[in-house]
């Protein structure tokens, strides 16, 4: 049978996922893999240097699909950040659990940590570049530094938040996971209240209002 000469990013991640999902492990080799599907190996090179390259991108493909749905979307585009966040994770949540077996199989023996998963390496470069551009209102410190670590933290606090969303909805046996669907919707809420940009003006600006008139009574 000739092997076939057209073949994209996208079939060999289909393949690699059929693969896994059948035989409930990994293929042992390139070779074995490209051979199975009838494909050249090199074109296994032309997108991934290994299956760990592969299995990060699964990932990444989750969130590009999820982005790219959303950015065709007029509604979205008029969403303030809060709403485009909201958005994002109902998305991003329908696709992982359009691949649900797959996901579950990609966290096996490791729910519980998932901050250490090398798997979820380029989604987290990917999200936190989403959560950066979204246009959440900080503090304005006046200050780069200041800025830059406030900044860090706001993407740190965000992916440690999609972990434990993804941890939640992995255990959500739930019909249609609707307990996922208000999981998600009571914690962004939440977490958008922690950093209402008002609140915490309000409090700075009593903080200085304490300071001075504490100085004035010395």
């Amino acid at each position: 049978m000739a092997k076939k000469k057209s073949i994209s990013q996208t079939d060999i991640i289909r393949f690699y996922m059929d693969y896994v999902l059948m035989h409930d492990h990994k293929t042992k080799s390139v070779y074995a893999f490209a051979k199975d599907n009838n494909f050249d190996e090199s074109k296994f090179y032309e997108f991934f240097s290994s299956f760990e390259a592969l299995e990060q991108s699964i990932f990444k493909v989750f969130f590009d699909n999820t982005y790219n749905a959303l950015e065709k979307s007029e509604d979205y585009q008029n969403f303030d950040p809060q709403n485009k966040l909201l958005s994002f994770y109902f998305t991003f949540f329908e696709n992982l659990t359009a691949n649900r077996s797959y996901v579950v199989h990609a966290f096996k023996g490791n729910k519980d940590d998932m901050k250490s998963l090398r798997v979820l390496s380029q989604l987290k470069r990917s999200f936190n570049n989403y959560i950066e551009r979204l246009g959440i209102n900080l503090i304005d410190v006046q200050q780069d530094q200041l800025q830059k670590i406030q900044t860090r933290g706001l993407k740190e606090s965000a992916w440690f938040q999609l972990l434990v969303t993804m941890k939640f909805w992995l255990d959500d046996t739930s019909t249609s996971f609707e307990k996922t669907d208000i999981f998600i919707e009571k914690s962004v809420r939440a977490s958008f209240d922690l950093i209402d940009i008002t609140l915490l003006k309000s409090i700075i600006d009593f903080g200085k209002f304490l300071f001075k008139e504490k100085m004035q009574m010395n």
